[in-house]
């Protein structure tokens, strides 16, 4: 990890005029960190960092975009229960 240093001078010449100490200014180098930010989406860490940021991204969100998050997530979930019922019922097929 770098240093507290090095995390503020990061978007020196992004937030050039901005006051440091604004909530909206922290929010867009949040937001700048989050695009700038490289992470491995082929390990298992990677890829539950960009479920944290979907979730994250969802949880504020509201109206329609919150109902098609939410229509995401129902749809990943049903394919996982639908592939685990298919699975128990081969292996049980299988054993009896």
């Amino acid at each position: 990890m770098g240093d507290s240093k090095d995390e503020r001078e990061k978007f020196q010449e992004e937030l050039i005029g901005l006051d440091p100490h604004d909530p909206e200014t922290q929010a867009f180098a949040d937001h700048l960190d989050k695009m700038k930010r490289q992470r491995p989406g082929y390990t298992v860490e990677g890829y539950l960092e960009g479920v944290q940021d979907f979730a994250d991204s969802a949880n504020r969100t509201t109206g329609h975009q919150r109902l098609v998050a939410v229509i995401v997530v129902g749809l990943i979930l049903l394919g996982v229960i639908l592939t685990i019922w298919f699975a128990l019922s081969d292996i049980l097929a299988i054993i009896f």
